[in-house]
């Protein structure tokens, strides 16, 4: 699968980085390191930058 990175997507991640626009980057590493992207969250959860499976439980509740 082709992934190019789209600098024009407007990222919703408050954290700084170098993978904002290359979202198939940024799911690849947080896939990695076993965490969700900013993007799956809402934008008050995402500020509290916990990435993990159990925040994403209760942001969706």
């Amino acid at each position: 699968m082709s992934c190019q990175n789209n600098n024009a997507i407007v990222c919703p991640c408050t954290y700084s980085c170098g993978k904002h626009g290359k979202c198939c980057e940024c799911v690849a590493y947080h896939q990695r390191v076993g965490e969700f992207p900013a993007c799956f969250f809402s934008k008050e959860s995402e500020l509290k930058y916990d990435r993990s499976f159990e925040a994403l439980i209760r942001d969706r509740n």
